[in-house]
């Protein structure tokens, strides 16, 4: 039931910010170490098509509950930017049905040293 989202999930962090135009909530909001902080929706697309892109990303310690219409995505992911710099956090994403289709709502990471 959850293989879709967790699919969706690795495209947000592969295929940059034309993925996000197409199934990013209208009210969305992110979170991310500073010196990002928090984002809205207006700005989500803007900030990434600035960011670095990756290169990969290995998703563990998956954790997933549903209620109603809503989905949470809890886990650990390592990723690899173009540069070849790691990143490593434990992050949330939050996804929501609106009119037939799942959009991501709120995504929200915290770094591990």
């Amino acid at each position: 039931m959850f293989t879709p989202f967790w699919r969706m999930e690795e495209q947000f962090w592969l295929l940059g910010p034309d993925y996000y135009a197409g199934h990013l909530a209208q009210n969305a909001r992110m979170i991310f170490p500073d010196p990002v902080g928090i984002i809205e929706n207006g700005n989500i697309i803007e900030m990434l098509r600035q960011a670095p892109r990756w290169r990969s990303v290995e998703i563990s310690e998956r954790s997933q509950a549903r209620l109603e219409e809503t989905i949470i995505l809890a886990y650990h992911a390592v990723g690899v930017r173009d540069s070849g710099a790691t990143y490593k956090a434990y992050c949330s994403s939050i996804y929501v049905k609106t009119e037939g289709d799942w959009q991501l709502l709120a995504h929200q990471q915290t770094p591990i040293d």
